[in-house]
This record gives structure tokens, sequence and C-alpha cells, in this order.
């Protein structure tokens, strides 16, 4: 059966060539969009650890100054407490 000069099995073959050239594309945008992700991640996660080590110096800051003007460690009675 020929449409045109272009037989059924052509088209169906274009067909399916087409699709699987779209799944494969939408493949690739896949690995993109995670490999983005992956560093998105890892960066927030060099942030997180920046984040803490900056609380652990401004704790030890803290508990310095109380040191130095007497003051007892009010967080450990509250954490008692409860």
């Amino acid at each position: 059966m020929a449409i045109n000069g272009v037989s059924l099995e052509v088209i169906i073959l274009a067909i399916i060539v087409g699709t699987l050239a779209a799944i494969v594309y939408s493949l690739r945008i896949l690995v993109l969009l995670e490999r983005r992700i992956a560093r998105v991640d890892l960066n927030i996660e060099k942030i997180a650890k920046r984040i803490v080590a900056e609380e652990m110096k401004i704790e030890r800051e803290e508990s310095l100054i109380e040191r130095k003007l007497g003051l007892k460690n009010t967080k450990k009675k509250i954490k008692k407490k409860r």
C-alpha cells in the first residue's frame, strides 16, 4: 500500500524513530538536570557546614564571655528541667 510514493511501513518506521529520538532527548535532559541538582545539593551542604562551624564558633565565644563574667550556663538548667 503506497500513499503518494511512500509506503505505510516507511511512515510507521519514521514515527517509531521519531518517538525513540524524543525519548533519548528527554533522558539526556533528565541526566543534565540530575547533575545540576547534584551540584546544587553539594553547594547547600557546603553552606550548611560553614553555618555549623560559625555557630560552634559563636557558642565558644559566648561560653568564654559567660565564664569571664562569672555567669552560670543557663542553657544547661533549662535542658535539665525538661
